[in-house]
């Protein structure tokens, strides 16, 4: 492949060794090359020495990075995150270890960060796509989605989704070391960056579907830091409900 369109996805895990050999060959099965970088975050149940064992198999496709403690979505991800941008890659994902975020979308996802800055892989854009959730968990996702909407002026349906593909000099314009979320607000955060800078954000309609092995990481704490954090952002930009203009 040719280097400018060199593309990787980043999983984060803590306890999923049920699902991370199934996503490995999910992801290697498909038509669009995409390498896969696991950041393990010293999983009591053997997942980060499960994942160097199918990283040695694939040598060229499959990476880890095993932190030494459980320290949050968010550093995880920029952990991952400074990674790619280190290794060249033009094209970097972040999703689910546990198929709540289907592998198929990846290349699509992919194909429209060709013309995007960032690409959000959306729930809720043209209606609900949600499968197998509990009816408090799904209202609680989509009120979340409001508030933030509400609170910072970003247009997204879905801003608190996992599921995107960000482009190298997207990422390369973010401060990774100044990002403060470390919850589920790191996604929204994240995109808050993105989009008051102006650059282009593009949704696409995704099917989730609730975890069907291992259990899940939400908790109030991370509820309470998503909903004390959009103000934080809204003051960073402001108090503008709008991107800077260049």
């Amino acid at each position: 492949m040719n280097t400018a369109e060199k593309a990787l996805v980043i999983i984060p895990t803590y306890n999923e060794r049920e699902n991370i050999v199934k996503i490995s060959k999910k992801i290697f099965s498909l038509s669009y090359s995409i390498d896969l970088l696991i950041v393990d975050d010293n999983s009591p149940d053997g997942t980060g020495e499960l994942a160097d064992e199918l990283a040695r198999q694939a040598p060229e496709r499959m990476y880890v990075l095993h932190r030494s403690v459980k320290d949050g979505l968010g550093r995880a991800y920029c952990c991952g995150f400074k990674w790619a941008l280190e290794h060249g890659y033009e094209y970097i994902c972040e999703m689910d270890a546990d198929f709540s975020h289907d592998p198929e979308d990846l290349p699509k996802l992919i194909q429209l960060a060709k013309n995007s800055d960032l690409v959000l892989g959306t729930r809720y854009k043209g209606g609900i796509r949600v499968i197998n959730w509990p009816l408090n968990r799904l209202i609680l996702s989509i009120g979340a989605g409001k508030y933030v909407r509400i609170i910072t002026g970003m247009p997204f349906s879905d801003p608190t989704g996992g599921f995107k593909c960000f482009r190298r000099n997207t990422l390369a314009s973010i401060d990774l070391d100044a990002i403060r979320s470390n919850g589920y607000s790191f996604q929204i955060e994240m995109t808050h960056k993105i989009w008051r800078q102006g650059l282009k954000v593009t949704e696409h309609p995704i099917t989730f579907t609730d975890r069907q092995n291992g259990t899940s990481k939400m908790s109030f704490r991370i509820v309470l830091e998503a909903v004390y954090r959009v103000w934080v952002l809204l003051f960073e930009n402001g108090l503008r409900r709008r991107p800077i203009k260049k």
